[in-house]
């Protein structure tokens, strides 16, 4: 930068500085004391001061430095005078020409005819620089994919039990055989393929290892004790996320795909920390298990925000949907169809209401929690007939304050085979208390407690009734037994903006909806690495 000034009838150039690189932005001065290394007792203190409070032409870096001592070339200095003869112009044209004295402007006269043929190649480059800005604005966005994922190593194990298993008599008869310590590692990858501001590609890839494995070794008992990160796919990398994402209006965005096209991903959740990386652990506490119905991969969904607190979310998925074999395509195989309502009617409340319908053709739900398969395998015939269910559920999530949120959810399921008589239903809930930023920000407490989905009635046909299929065999009408009760509670320590540590505790009473059994808890401990 530099300073131009008559000095007792003599027109001296004071070369202060360089103007900065385009990394480097200068910002106006108002005063000469904001300059740091500039004094008063410096030679052009004085004719700098004028023109800092007189023009107002001066910029100094953003270090609050003015670099007085640097040289600098014709075309530089030309830039500095420009703006100064802009400023001038500026008090000439606002009727405050009395500001301007006769001697500075035959100064800068002279010096606009001696830097004549730079300030006009300067103007020339300013007007090309402002016709490519202008030409970036409009194209601004060019495609690019960015990489993202988790890491997730998990150590659990889990208390000595017996059950009570098939047939349920009230005896304890089976040795849990997977109490062992062991240990689940999962590896996430996202490629985002952005293609405009309102589009982009997501690609998936996962690879899992290590499992929980069942309680107890027969093809009824199911595992009930899953984790939220529990997806073995035996360290092989698979793709489970192919989705295409459009925003069709302001506020509507379409999203389509063969992979990773479920509830989960596709409907907003009210509960704010839910995440299997670094919220709760188990697979039960992420979210209502209806949301799971279907396990759903290809297929089309909806978001529409229709006023500020309000939106509806909707999808129809498939399972299967590039099995080509009849009854496992996108429109005849597994298919869930799934609408959300979605409202917050203050910022600390969120409130979801939900239905949802699925055909599954063996009568599992495919939401692995509790009672999943309503239909017991017909001895008859060996296979397990079809299910239609209709589903609907609510969940509330209430932020007390900063460091607390209280929230619950509940759900009901009523399903019936396609042409016979009967129905069979279920019910779940879940009551949770989050604690953000617990003893140091950035952590997270949380406890969770509810029942997983069991049947609470099944009068289906004689044989497919799966709770009397448990205890006699015979699958008669009637519901479960006993009631389950999960207890969870972790605490999340957050030690880098990438890296947590979660220890976390869960206690399951009457595990299987099976009162004669032994109470199970697991313990576990869960590192993520986020990036």
């Amino acid at each position: 930068m530099f300073i131009v000034a008559g000095i007792n009838g003599f027109t001296q150039l004071c070369v202060y500085a360089n103007p900065v690189s385009p990394d480097e932005p200068m910002s106006q001065v108002t005063s000469v004391s904001q300059l740091q290394d500039v004094q008063p007792t410096d030679w052009a203190f004085q004719s700098l001061q004028s023109l800092v409070e007189r023009y107002g032409c001066i910029s100094g870096y953003p270090d609050a430095n003015y670099r007085p001592n640097r040289a600098l070339t014709r075309y530089e200095f030309a830039a500095g005078l420009n703006a100064c003869l802009d400023r001038v112009n500026e008090l000439i044209g606002t009727a405050t020409s009395d500001l301007t004295r006769r001697e500075d402007l035959a100064t800068l006269q002279k010096l606009q005819a001696e830097f004549g043929a730079e300030l006009k190649t300067l103007r020339g480059r300013v007007d090309v620089l402002e016709a490519h800005n202008t030409q970036l604005q409009a194209n601004q966005f060019s495609p690019i994919t960015k990489l993202s994922g988790l890491a997730i190593v998990g150590i659990q194990g889990r208390s000595n039990n017996r059950g009570d298993v098939a047939p349920r008599d009230g005896i304890k008869d089976t040795q849990d055989a997977g109490t062992n310590v062991n240990v689940i590692n999962l590896t996430q990858l996202y490629l985002t393929s952005q293609f405009s501001p309102s589009s982009f590609l997501v690609t998936g890839l996962l690879a899992s290892g290590g499992t929980t494995a069942p309680r107890f070794n027969n093809n009824v008992s199911r595992n009930d004790v899953l984790l939220g990160y529990e997806f073995p796919t035996n360290n092989s990398l698979i793709i489970n996320d192919l989705h295409y994402h459009q925003l069709v209006t302001k506020n509507l965005g379409i999203m389509v795909g063969t992979s990773g096209v479920d509830m989960t991903r596709a409907f907003r959740g009210p509960n704010r920390v839910e995440n299997a990386a670094t919220g709760s652990v188990s697979l039960f506490a992420q979210r209502n298990p209806i949301l799971n119905t279907g396990f759903g991969q290809g297929g089309v969904a909806l978001d529409w925000q229709f006023s500020k607190r309000a939106s509806i979310q909707a999808l129809y998925s498939s399972f299967d949907p590039g099995n080509p074999r009849k009854g496992s395509g996108l429109f005849d195989g597994n298919t869930t169809t799934g609408v959300q309502l979605l409202l917050t009617p203050t910022d600390s409340v969120d409130v979801s209401l939900y239905y949802v319908n699925n055909y599954s053709s063996d009568g599992c739900l495919l939401d692995f929690v509790g009672d999943e398969c309503l239909t017991a395998t017909n001895p008859s015939t060996g296979k397990k007939l079809p299910l239609q269910t209709n589903a609907v559920g609510a969940t509330v999530n209430w932020q007390i304050s900063p460091r607390i949120t209280l929230g619950a959810w509940g759900g009901y399921t009523k399903s019936n085979i396609p042409g016979r008589s009967g129905n069979v239903e279920t019910t779940n809930y879940m009551v949770f208390m989050n604690f953000p930023d617990l003893f140091k920000q950035g952590n997270l407490g949380g406890i969770y407690i509810g029942q997983p989905p069991k049947i609470t009635s099944s009068n289906l046909p004689t044989g497919n009734n799966v709770p009397d299929f448990i205890n006699t065999g015979l699958g008669r009408a009637g519901g479960q037994p006993g009631t389950t009760t999960q207890i969870e509670a972790f605490y999340r320590f957050q030690v880098t903006d990438n890296i947590s540590i979660t220890p976390a505790i869960i206690h399951i009473l009457e595990p299987g909806h099976s009162p004669s059994s032994d109470p199970v808890t697991i313990g576990i401990l869960r590192s993520t690495f986020i990036f």
